[in-house]
């Protein structure tokens, strides 16, 4: 007997006495309805509007589908949803949840998609800062590098007494052959090396650089510009800036100095450093073999190189032994002892530098900021600053839309998981669209508390 069999149906067994089957006739069904929480926050701080401002378009209006702010809010939100590459927004240019946050479902001509496809958004990523007869789409790295400490600034109703800005360089990988592209011994690879700049989750600078430099070169440059923004709003605020030893160059210590910034910097090492705490690691080692566990002690002195730095500084050593071997640490500081003893200074505001590694991890690994592989370093910026404010705009959502739920530390990548990757179905009528996601999902309070906060934060 010949079987019957449909093409666009898939039998999977049997469950219950009933069979189990498949197709794709489903109708308009998106697996990002999450997405609307993006949009909600988009309207509550802003961002994808003001961050359209910084480009200038000289396409020929008549000419022109898809306005600058649609192609940014596209590229934003979808790296966010987690699509890092352009090909993937040849898909993506008719996903209907996204184009509601365009505010377009329908194409305006015959031949094209409500959103964007790769070519277009790949002439507007290789724009120059001034446009050209092959890229109309121009952007300004100085009003992009403002918008994000704007952002900051805007997410506090009054000014803090005390911030601290934490500095860090990391890899970013690059396998084939990129302008600035270099190899770096640390790292054991040809990478870039971009600057990062937090407080707190706030991001506030993230700067791409080639890697045959000083980890902490172009540092003075992007702090004083972002201290004197910060300042022309806050001009009381105290500022402390904390790096590890990559920063701890005269350049930057002598400006902070200057310019009543505090410092906190790891210091490396050498024969002579310690040599002043010899005798604290004698007790350690001393206490440490007395108690089987590792064990540490604190001097607090004042340093002076031979002709490196222009001024003796307060200098905090740890001596500590752990596993049977000597393991010194060392910091230099403009924070007097009077306000803050050594151990404290160290371990709980020093060693606390350590969490603005997890924000990169969430740039890179969560929100594609090292897919850099474009040929010219410009274009690999302001890729890099996509990934940026995509991370701003996740970040609103958790500060605005999250902060009273068990996501309010989640992570970018936790969050899209859990909230943003949701099956929905997209129904259309004459007076509204509806959006009706998976009885199933396991977060609705979440989602709901969310909504009406940022609902609440754009009025």
């Amino acid at each position: 007997m010949q079987t019957e069999c449909s093409a666009g149906r898939m039998a999977f067994g049997t469950v219950s006495g009933r069979n189990v089957v498949a197709d794709f006739g489903g109708g308009t069904i998106t697996s990002d309805a999450g997405a609307l929480l993006l949009g909600a926050t988009d309207r509550a701080i802003g961002l994808t509007e003001r961050f359209a401002r910084c480009f200038t378009d000289a396409r020929a209006p008549h000419l022109v589908e898809h306005d600058v702010r649609a192609l940014v809010l596209q590229r934003v939100a979808g790296i966010a949803m987690g699509y890092e590459d352009l090909v993937d927004h040849d898909h993506l240019r008719h996903d209907p949840v996204l184009a509601t946050l365009a505010g377009r479902l329908d194409a305006g001509r015959a031949d094209c998609a409500p959103l964007a496809g790769k070519s277009t958004l790949n002439r507007l990523e290789l724009g120059q800062a001034k446009p050209t007869r092959y890229h109309r789409i121009a952007h300004d790295p100085a009003a992009i590098e403002a918008l994000v400490v704007d952002v900051f600034l805007d997410a506090h109703h009054m000014s803090p007494g005390q911030i601290v800005l934490d500095l860090d360089a990391t890899d970013d990988p690059l396998h084939g052959h990129q302008e600035g592209r270099f190899f770096h011994g640390y790292y054991d690879c040809y990478c870039y090396l971009p600057l990062y700049i937090f407080c707190g989750r706030h991001l506030l600078a993230s700067r791409l650089r080639p890697s045959n430099i000083d980890g902490a070169a172009g540092a003075v440059e992007d702090v004083a510009r972002i201290v004197g923004h910060i300042r022309r709003r806050w001009p009381r605020v105290r500022i402390l800036l904390r790096a590890d030893g990559g920063f701890c160059r005269e350049t930057l210590m002598a400006w902070c100095e200057t310019h009543r910034v505090d410092f906190l910097f790891g210091l490396a090492r050498n024969a002579r450093l310690v040599e002043e705490i010899a005798g604290k690691l004698a007790a350690a080692e001393a206490e440490s073999a007395r108690t089987g566990r590792p064990a540490r002690r604190y001097r607090d002195f004042r340093w002076l190189t031979r002709d490196s730095w222009s001024r003796a500084r307060r200098v905090v050593g740890k001596a500590e032994w752990t596993g049977g071997a000597a393991n010194p640490r060392f910091v230099v500081t403009s924070l007097s002892p009077a306000e803050i003893k050594a151990r404290p200074l160290y371990e709980a505001i020093y060693c606390a530098r350590g969490e603005m590694e997890n924000r990169i991890k969430e740039c890179q690994l969560d929100l594609f900021a090292d897919r850099t592989s474009s040929g010219t370093m410009r274009a690999n910026q302001l890729r890099l600053w996509f990934a940026s404010m995509a991370y701003v705009l996740l970040c609103g959502l958790r500060r605005i839309g999250l902060a009273h739920t068990q996501f309010a530390t989640a992570t970018c990548g936790t969050i899209r998981v859990k909230l943003l990757k949701i099956g929905a179905q997209v129904i259309r009528s004459v007076r509204r669209i509806r959006i009706a996601m998976a009885s199933a999902c396991p977060w609705q309070y979440e989602f709901g508390l969310a909504h009406a906060l940022l609902m609440k934060a754009a009025r």
